[in-house]
């Protein structure tokens, strides 16, 4: 079995990285404690579900382009918290500080415009084939990048865990098989 990536992985926000609408359920201002922990003005933690951090540090070692989706209408805050959601150390590093979210994100889509929009802008800027994108959304109604541009599209039902991110991997590998080649000698 191929371990081969695509060398484009998209999240959107609310409900796949983070358990909220943030421009309905997050009141600002966002604050940070002494430890890092971010709350909201009432005081509601802002956090990614408890898989993300290590998913991210996963795809950062293996250089691929991090990219975040999201078609909220508060832009701001939605950049805010990702400055201040601290990611901890990857397991087993046992020293350093933790680092601002926002540094994992290559390219930031977040702006109130349809994901076709978000990803027609993230080849522009990337010029990667979308068959090189996979998409992790909880919203099925996104799924339309996958028809309208082959972008691999994931449904994300309860927040992304390990057992999602390794279902989206499986889907795109078995879309976009690694071509086995024979070199001269006949040999593969």
């Amino acid at each position: 079995m191929s371990n081969r990536l695509p060398k484009l992985i998209a999240f959107d926000l609310d409900y796949t990285l983070w358990d909220f609408w943030i421009d309905t359920h997050i009141t600002p201002p966002l604050n940070q404690d002494v430890c890092g922990a971010v709350t909201d003005a009432e005081g509601n933690d802002v956090v990614f579900y408890r898989d993300v951090p290590q998913i991210l540090h996963r795809l950062r070692a293996a250089g691929v382009i991090i990219a975040a989706c999201s078609r909220t209408s508060a832009t701001k805050l939605a950049r805010e918290a990702l400055s201040l959601i601290q990611v901890p150390l990857k397991a087993g590093d046992k020293q350093g500080p933790s680092t601002a979210a926002i540094k994992f994100f290559d390219q930031l889509e977040i702006y109130p415009r349809s994901k076709e929009v978000h990803f027609k802008a993230l080849h522009e800027k990337t010029s990667l084939p979308y068959s090189e994108m996979l998409f992790f959304d909880d919203e099925i109604r996104n799924a339309n990048v996958d028809v309208e541009l082959g972008v691999t599209f994931i449904l994300v039902e309860n927040g992304l865990d390990d057992r999602t991110f390794e279902r989206g991997l499986k889907e795109w590998r078995r879309r976009h098989p690694v071509e086995v080649t024979e070199d001269a000698s006949g040999t593969a």
